[in-house]
């Protein structure tokens, strides 16, 4: 429906990438994320300690569908919860994504739906394999 707001994911990227051995590569994460945002029909906002892929520190929206945030010198749990008490406030509906017990208890007091990092993980959708020719 147009005009319509999608429900919000906010994810925790590192631990997403740290729930599966060998680790998610950071690029593979996004992408899977931003398919299984397409086909979920929500927003994902993948949060990373530090810099982001592309060596990104703060926001960078890639699309409609996909955002992605290097949190610089704060955590990225102390971002996330700060965005999701502002989410709250504002009543917009979100999620988050972590298997960090001690960030569901700081940021997930609003989310509609907690969701573990391997459990998320499993939800992606697999990467189409690339070949070279």
């Amino acid at each position: 429906m147009p005009g319509e707001t999608k429900t919000i994911v906010l994810v925790d990227a590192r631990n997403v990438l740290r729930s599966r051995w060998p680790n998610l590569r950071e690029e593979d994460l996004l992408e899977r994320c931003r398919a299984w945002a397409e086909r979920e029909g929500v927003c994902v906002v993948a949060a990373f300690d530090g810099r982001a892929p592309g060596d990104l520190i703060g926001e960078r929206a890639d699309d409609e569908l996909l955002t992605v945030v290097g949190t610089g010198s704060e955590s990225a749990d102390d971002w996330l919860t700060r965005r999701a008490a502002a989410l709250g406030e504002a009543g917009e509906v979100h999620w988050l994504v972590t298997s960090d017990r001690e960030l569901r208890r700081r940021a997930g007091q609003h989310a509609s739906r907690l969701i573990g990092g391997g459990g998320f993980l499993r939800e992606l959708p697999e990467q189409r394999k690339r070949h070279d020719y």
